[in-house]
């Protein structure tokens, strides 16, 4: 049995349009019974924006190589699922910073990824990792979405092969109905869930 991690960053919770779309995705995952779901709730984790302090102890941790203390309890989640899928809205041209902050705690040098003379390399073993999102706009395929191309920058940054955006537009313009834009974007959903 395949183990996914369920990045769960949808910060309204159950009122979230992203979480609609992500339930739809991870129950047709659960309907294969290939798969043990593993969900991280970031608002319920309590984390905050790094400081110097944080950078500091951080620092003298990875020169011990010591990547047993908690603080690096993401990082080892995220590199150990074999595929993962992370849910955010589109705020602001991108994400909730609170998913910035997640990933700024993946980063960590002997756990998610390597160095060498050539440069850095991932060492993640997830194979594919899905992003869903919704936004209120049109924005797909342009300048202005940043938040699939980072996600999809950081999957190759960490060493992950496939990635794939699951995302639902125009849901604040008023030119189609709302639930006929999620069906959609659930059938493509579903599509999804066949060939993870």
């Amino acid at each position: 049995m395949e183990k996914i991690l369920f990045v769960n960053c949808c910060i309204r919770k159950e009122a979230s349009r992203t979480k609609k779309l992500v339930d739809f995705f991870l129950n047709e995952l659960n309907k294969t019974g290939n798969y043990e779901i593993t969900e991280l709730s970031l608002m319920d984790e309590g984390m905050t924006y790094m400081s110097e302090g944080f950078f500091h102890q951080r620092d003298e941790l990875l020169v011990k190589k010591d990547f047993s203390h908690p603080r690096f309890r993401y990082a080892h989640a995220f590199a150990k699922a074999d595929k993962i899928v992370v849910a955010a809205p589109f705020w602001d041209l991108s994400f909730p910073a609170l998913l910035k902050v997640y990933i700024e705690n993946l980063c960590v040098e002997g756990i998610t990824f390597g160095c060498n003379e050539q440069g850095c390399f991932g060492v993640c073993k997830a194979v594919h990792l899905v992003y869903v999102t919704t936004r209120g706009g049109f924005y797909d395929q342009t300048p202005m979405e940043m938040g699939s191309k980072y996600m999809e920058a950081m999957c190759e940054f960490f060493g992950i092969q496939r990635y794939d955006c699951i995302a639902a537009e125009g849901l604040d313009m008023g030119i189609r109905p709302v639930e006929v834009i999620l069906e959609e974007a659930m059938e493509k959903a579903k599509e999804m869930a066949a060939d993870f």
